[in-house]
């Protein structure tokens, strides 16, 4: 399976998907002008992924910021998780200082 690698820009975060390394992350700041367009890349290859993923995933999120908008992808990123058939972790890293980051966290924890 080919892997998905997004550099970060101002406004779009740092993406990789890849497979052969178990390397899964989202990082840095999310903004992008059309967020379901900027994302639809990753749910194509985590719906090729779910069908035959790793027997141990562990995909992380170590967002800075992140809009509304991409809130709203971010869920439907882990309602696509919540399909794989094996161990899944998901790792939501945020600076100790930063409570609204560790809410958001929680939240999708809730959710998923």
């Amino acid at each position: 399976m080919e892997s998905l690698i997004l550099n970060a820009t101002e406004d779009t975060p740092k993406i990789v998907l890849n497979k052969k390394d178990k390397e899964f992350l989202i990082a840095e700041r999310s903004l992008p002008e059309n967020a379901f367009d900027f994302y639809k890349p990753v749910y194509e290859w985590l719906e090729k992924y779910v069908l035959d993923p790793l027997e141990e995933t562990e995909f992380h999120v170590n967002l800075d910021y992140f809009n509304t908008a991409s809130a709203k992808q971010l869920g439907k990123i882990f309602n696509l998780l919540e399909n794989i058939k094996s161990s899944l972790f998901v790792k939501w890293h945020y600076a100790s200082d930063d409570q609204d980051m560790l809410e958001s966290g929680q939240r999708y924890a809730r959710l998923t």
